[in-house]
């Protein structure tokens, strides 16, 4: 049976920060498990959203209509709208995901959407700097959990910064075991530091 990984969208989202993300999850290349992963978008509302680069895109679910139970992951990509709390109605939903104990993954400005709700207080986390979460959300009470890493997982939250695409998409990946673990890190060697020799394990994989 496929598996459903929801996608947050909204205008200004930032194009580059999920890309690896979805492509690899529903491709099903080298995946452990045959078969990909269904993609659902989700918008506040049905109306088209546009890009940072651009792009018109169409949700196929609203937000009020979204349920953990339905989901094996909501992504929640950056967007200028975060700081302003515009988007606060992803990060309550976010908040439902983890009290049902579903993952949520988010990057760059999504993470500020995550500590408005106070998931960042209480576990390992990262973002884009640590300033960026202590000088947009007043009630940020994390300071003393903030990793300096290219992204981190704990307690079913997954944040990056956003120049770390590839890590964000490392640690989704290794929180729903879509490949093994040589796998995954020569997927990652391959798309992270162009090392050409990776190639020759992710093609093993797809041949077994």
């Amino acid at each position: 049976m496929t598996k459903t990984v929801h996608h947050a969208v909204y205008n200004t989202l930032a194009d580059w920060e999920t890309g690896h993300t979805t492509v690899h999850l529903r491709n099903g290349a080298w995946h452990r498990e045959p078969g990909g992963f269904e993609i659902v978008v989700v918008g506040e509302t049905l109306d088209p959203v546009v890009s940072s680069g651009g792009m018109r895109i169409i949700p196929d679910i609203t937000l009020d209509q979204l349920s953990p139970q339905d989901s094996e992951l909501l992504i929640l990509p950056g967007a200028d709208t975060w700081v302003s709390g515009e988007l606060d109605a992803f990060g309550r939903k976010a908040k439902e995901f983890v009290a049902a104990g579903v993952p949520v993954a988010g990057i760059c400005g999504a993470t500020v959407g995550l500590a408005r709700q106070g998931l960042l207080d209480e576990r390992a986390h990262t973002s884009n700097v640590l300033e960026f979460l202590t000088m947009t959300v007043p009630g940020y009470k994390g300071s003393q959990l903030y990793v300096e890493a290219d992204a981190v997982t704990a307690d079913n939250v997954i944040t990056a910064g956003a120049t770390e695409p590839e890590a964000f998409a490392r640690e989704i990946f290794a929180r729903l075991g879509v490949y093994e673990p040589e796998v995954l890190d020569a997927w990652f060697r391959l798309y992270k530091n162009s090392d050409a020799s990776a190639f020759a394990v992710l093609e093993a994989a797809g041949q077994s």
